[in-house]
């Protein structure tokens, strides 16, 4: 348990992950200071109980680290999306980010986030796990829905997890969508859901010409975790919206990587899926 008054730094992206680690924290006895990504955080991380909101540009990483060291915060953790495609888009960097920008060999989400949890530390504020308050959220290996993955769904799984792996191995994406082990589309700069609506235009473009696809119309979507996930940023969550996505697209079946990737609604994202006659399935590997 923190001291009295101890201070944790949330970086606040977009999505539900900042109010539940906000809510975790506080219920821990931090005292939470949020610096919100004015381009990405939702408005009401304001009134959230917070001890402090502060909003910054995606550029402004001296603010970031001035405010936290204003606050006392010395521990920190990135929770909630930023947009890759918002990342390398118009921001403003300021002198540091320029300077860190300049440095990278690569520039992949796992260089920049990894080289400004150096930046960070060298200041006094260490990167924690963002799923560190989060564990009951992390995914159990198993199928969690009613329904069980056919042996098509299987198929696609197994030869998902291979394209996946390769696409995760170079930072590309977490995302793939297969259909009887073709795939389908995979995930860039533009997010899992995008991803997942395009492979459903994909496939409906397919019966353009009257004729029937020799392609199955069920959709295997999967996620996984980079080879060596470092699970302070960029952390594989889905939530209610993702079922959602896949049962407009045609989707039958969602694979994740077990304990790694957090199921940001819970038991909510299940009993969607339920529903939607979707298939659920998680499965462990070394990570």
């Amino acid at each position: 348990m923190p001291v009295q008054n101890e201070k944790l730094g949330l970086i606040a992206g977009n999505g539900k992950f900042p109010f539940l680690v906000l809510d975790a924290a506080r219920a821990q006895g931090y005292e939470v200071v949020v610096a919100a990504i004015r381009e990405e955080a939702f408005p009401d991380i304001e009134s959230h109980g917070a001890a402090a909101v502060h909003w910054l540009s995606l550029g402004e990483l001296s603010k970031l680290i001035e405010t936290f060291q204003r606050e006392g915060v010395r521990l920190a953790i990135m929770a909630g999306q930023v947009r890759h495609k918002q990342i390398f888009s118009s921001i403003r960097p300021d002198w540091r980010l320029a300077k860190l920008l300049l440095s990278l060999t690569t520039r992949n989400t796992d260089s920049l986030l990894g080289a400004v949890a150096k930046v960070l530390a060298a200041e006094g504020i260490t990167l924690e796990k963002s799923t560190w308050l989060l564990e009951p959220l992390l995914v159990k290996a198993g199928v969690l829905t009613n329904r069980e993955p056919t042996e098509q769904e299987r198929k696609n799984i197994e030869y998902g997890r291979v394209v996946a792996r390769q696409l995760a191995a170079h930072d590309i994406g977490q995302t793939v969508v297969i259909a009887e082990s073709a795939c389908v589309a995979v995930e860039a700069m533009e997010g899992t859901d995008a991803t997942i609506e395009r492979a459903g235009q994909i496939m409906r473009s397919l019966d353009g010409d009257g004729g029937a696809s020799t392609l199955s119309r069920a959709l295997t979507v999967v996620k996984i975790a980079k080879p060596n996930q470092d699970m302070r940023f960029d952390v594989p969550v889905v939530g209610v919206k993702t079922i959602e996505v896949m049962r407009a697209a045609g989707a039958s079946c969602l694979a994740l990587d077990a304990g790694k990737c957090l199921l940001l609604d819970g038991q909510k994202i299940i009993d969607a899926a339920d529903a939607a006659g979707i298939a659920v399935v998680a499965e462990g590997r070394a990570s």
